[in-house]
């Protein structure tokens, strides 16, 4: 059964205005004008066919992976760290860099 739009016509222009002027990164802001859920303005987007996905949240932005510092740490230390897998990057890359200025390796 298919649902009824819940988007007025004036609604649906004063979305797309809004998508203009704001685009993917506000589509928050976007919702919050209009008092729609998010997941519902993404899909009204879509559905005019003007939607263009933001950049994912998990692209590797700078430097090693997570793995690579684990990798990393592996060989200064030289024991299991499998311990430190709920580690964040920042903490194990500061880590790295103390014990490389230790003199550790």
């Amino acid at each position: 059964m298919k649902s009824k739009s819940t988007y007025t016509e004036e609604e649906t222009k004063k979305l797309l205005n809004l998508y203009e002027i704001y685009g993917t990164d506000n589509i928050e802001r976007i919702a919050e004008e209009l008092n729609k859920p998010v997941k519902s303005v993404r899909s009204k987007l879509v559905k005019e066919k003007v939607y263009v996905p933001g950049k994912p949240s998990y692209v590797k932005k700078t430097g090693k992976s997570k793995k690579e510092l684990l990798r990393d740490l592996e060989d200064i230390i030289d024991i299991d760290v499998s311990g430190f897998l709920g580690a964040t990057k920042e903490s194990l890359s500061s880590l790295i860099d103390f014990l490389k200025k230790d003199g550790t390796k």
